[in-house]
């Protein structure tokens, strides 16, 4: 089992940052890393790509529940999971994500 250290948790932003039920994207290395905000202040983080052949971005996205609809192609991707749900498969990476106050960690490893 892999274990977090402190110095593996950095800071992305605030929670302000980021509308409800919006994403705002931060770089690490050659990733785009996708954080949303739900109606109700969980967040999440997930690699900004969807699990579809074209593999377009899933920060613009309509963010529902604990979903983002990638605008695309109406994939449903679950953002505990990463998971695309319904008939469509595929995953897309999820990174640690947690808040200390209204700070925004995210766990890089």
């Amino acid at each position: 089992m892999n274990v977090l250290t402190l110095q593996d948790w950095v800071p992305v932003g605030t929670l302000p940052d980021i509308p409800r039920q919006g994403a705002r994207c931060v770089r690490w290395g050659q990733t785009t890393i996708a954080i949303f905000r739900t109606a109700c202040d969980r967040v999440f983080a997930l690699e900004d790509r969807s699990p579809s052949a074209k593999g377009g971005p899933l920060s613009p996205g309509i963010v529902h529940d604990v979903y983002v609809t990638e605008p695309l192609h109406n994939w449903v991707i679950s953002l505990e999971t990463g998971e695309a749900q319904g008939a469509d498969e595929g995953q897309v990476r999820c990174f640690p994500v947690k808040l200390d106050g209204e700070t925004i960690l995210l766990g890089l490893r």
